[in-house]
């Protein structure tokens, strides 16, 4: 099976984290919406860490309320590296963003 050349773009926040008062992920995936990228799929992490060191975890005793959330969205590459402006306008110091080759093998509804 032969597959399509693309570009996976993953951000990584805290669950926490905001934009004008909405969460962080959802802000993303509106914009990416409105930008018309492919899609857009938010996960939420069970626990995990980053710059701060602090691990965040959903196990029950914990009061952690800012577990990892991952933002993931696959689309060609011109539309994900043209969609990377708007990303740094909102997601500034509190994120990061990974950007990597992926090779699309099937995607349901898109002609063959």
């Amino acid at each position: 099976m032969s597959g399509e050349a693309a570009l996976r773009l993953t951000v990584f926040v805290g669950e926490s984290d905001t934009w004008h008062r909405k969460p962080l992920f959802a802000e993303i995936v509106h914009r990416a919406h409105r930008a018309g990228l492919a899609g857009a799929s938010v996960f939420r992490g069970v626990e995990g860490y980053g710059s701060t060191a602090l691990i965040h975890t959903s196990r029950l005793l914990s009061l952690s309320e800012d577990l990892p959330i991952a933002i993931v969205i696959i689309d060609t590459e011109e539309r994900v590296r043209s969609f990377l402006p708007e990303l740094e306008e909102i997601v500034g110091d509190g994120g990061l963003v990974v950007v990597d080759p992926v090779e699309i093998v099937h995607h349901p509804g898109r002609a063959r």
